[in-house]
């Protein structure tokens, strides 16, 4: 059967239209309605699902947006009563950021060495919240995502994933999981269209050097942001991202003396406009993402400018995602 998107494109737009107010169906959900904004930035505009697919930016196939509807509550999400759990997953297949160390060894919750410092602080971290936190970097160990309300790809990159692994990621977020994504988790699976749609349509470009730089928040009613001050400092490596993220709420950008980075060569930076965190619904689980977490500081005791805010906006957006506390709020 044709997509919407190919119908549209040979002209019969008139099928197009009966497909639509019957109610396509992406991964058990109807496609009709409105979904988030996207684009160039601000990311919070609704937009009707027949927009959607005569924009020209990709659709994934799948239910993606704003909209709850987009959600599948068919036990992956975090209940009253039950234990609260985690799967952190840090595993490289390219070059390794410092704060993740050097490579765990096999099985689940090996020991962790000294450089280990981001898995050993957001463990620490969800711990504080009453959360178990597993961590591995095996990926015979990824087999059983339904124990988990979330999974964070903490800076895990290229091709981290095998074909099993894939389908049990794909299988978990349908049934609706919680998927966080953390700085260079935007620079994995290149060459898997469903995971740059998990990922809000976006995959990380270049980046200068790492340097201080100022946070907006956009959106202050999510809980990942309703504490945040609307301008604030921290360090980072800003990434700019190709394709940039599209149907999303947008939670935090830089502003333009950040992002207009002043290189000669490579991407200019995306101006005014130029996202960091945002959120979204996408084939049935809960997305929610950030290009921040580069520098060591953030995750040792070392002071750094705004690194409680960052704390904060990562525990709370997890939290969210796993269903402990409200979504993605628009």
């Amino acid at each position: 059967m044709k997509s919407i998107k190919s119908i549209l494109s040979t002209g019969t737009a008139i099928a197009a239209t009966a497909v639509l107010s019957a109610g396509l169906v992406f991964a058990g959900t109807a496609a009709t309605g409105s979904r988030g904004g996207h684009g160039n930035g601000s990311g919070n505009k609704p937009t009707t699902a027949d927009a959607i697919y005569l924009d020209e930016i990709k659709d994934y196939g799948v239910c993606r947006g704003t909209d709850p509807a987009c959600y599948n509550e068919w036990g992956n999400g975090w209940k009253e009563g039950e234990p609260k759990r985690i799967l952190i997953w840090s595993r490289t297949a390219g070059p390794r950021h410092a704060h993740l160390g050097t490579p765990l060894g096999p099985g689940l919750n090996p020991p962790l060495n000294a450089d280990n410092v981001a898995q050993a602080s957001l463990k620490a971290w969800a711990a504080e919240r009453g959360i178990q936190a597993d961590y591995t970097e095996d990926l015979a160990s990824f087999s059983r995502l339904s124990s988990y309300q979330a999974v964070v790809f903490l800076g895990s990159n290229r091709d981290t994933l095998d074909d099993p692994a894939q389908t049990n990621l794909m299988q978990y977020v349908r049934g609706g999981g919680g998927f966080v994504g953390v700085h260079n988790a935007f620079g994995a699976e290149y060459h898997w269209e469903w995971y740059e749609g998990l990922l809000g349509g976006a995959n990380f470009y270049d980046h200068a050097p790492n340097r201080p730089g100022t946070i907006e928040t956009i959106n202050k009613k999510d809980v990942s942001t309703n504490f945040m001050p609307r301008k604030w400092g921290f360090t980072d490596e800003w990434y700019n991202l190709v394709p940039y993220p599209s149907y999303v709420n947008v939670l935090l950008e830089v502003d333009p003396k950040t992002s207009l980075n002043g290189r000669a060569t490579g991407h200019p930076g995306h101006g005014e406009q130029h996202a960091v965190s945002w959120c979204q619904y996408y084939d049935g689980g809960k997305s929610w993402l950030t290009t921040l977490g580069h520098d060591v500081a953030v995750w040792t005791d070392v002071p750094l400018a705004g690194d409680d805010l960052f704390k904060e906006h990562l525990m709370s957006g997890l939290e969210s995602s796993m269903g402990i506390k409200p979504f993605c709020a628009v």
